[in-house]
């Protein structure tokens, strides 16, 4: 069993990175799939609950102050870690081998290999980008409610020009990554 890993917001100025850690099934669909970032909404959402009825998934959260004090990359890390114990504890599976979109691989305790633009290539990787994608927009949704002057459901914390000039008028909000330039 290959376990794909993806993560959402390592570019974001505020807000957690979310990871997905997937294990998919022989019959899944995968024309449904595909990189989360070339997905409409609409489309991330039918994939994402298909993957969550049809597949083993996981989900690692890491929060912003973790990621100011460990840094992005191994809180990404980090995040793809805790996917993969999440996924675990669901289903109670040990895969085999793993792959991972990008160059650095999580401490699992299995063969994983990291692969630049692998939520291109990989079903399974793509589904863990899909479903790491959406669980971290609804969060970034949530903090839209608690601070709606950000404007985090329009961008998800993501460094827009809207976003660091009401940082810069209002300051860093309670979940901005103090150690990203804003």
């Amino acid at each position: 069993m290959t376990v794909g890993f993806d993560e959402a917001g390592r570019g974001p100025l505020a807000g957690p990175v979310v990871a997905g850690a997937v294990i998919l099934p022989p019959d899944f669909p995968i024309e449904i799939l595909n990189d989360s970032k070339k997905l409409s909404e609409k489309k991330r959402l039918y994939a994402e609950a298909l993957i969550k009825e049809k597949a083993m998934w996981g989900i690692g959260i890491v929060d912003h102050k973790k990621i100011d004090e460990i840094n992005i990359l191994q809180a990404s890390l980090l995040a793809m870690k805790l996917a993969y114990e999440d996924l675990q504890k669901r289903f109670g599976v040990s895969p085999s081998n793993g792959i991972t979109d990008g160059t650095f691989i999580p401490d699992v305790p299995f063969e994983c290999r990291a692969e630049p633009k692998a939520d291109a290539k990989y079903p399974c990787v793509m589904a863990a980008s899909i479903i790491a994608k959406v669980c971290r927009d609804r969060i970034m949704c949530e903090y839209d409610k608690l601070y709606p002057e950000y404007g985090y459901a329009k961008h998800k914390g993501y460094p827009t020009p809207a976003h660091k000039k009401i940082c810069r008028q209002l300051g860093p909000s309670p979940i901005q990554r103090l150690s990203f330039k804003y």
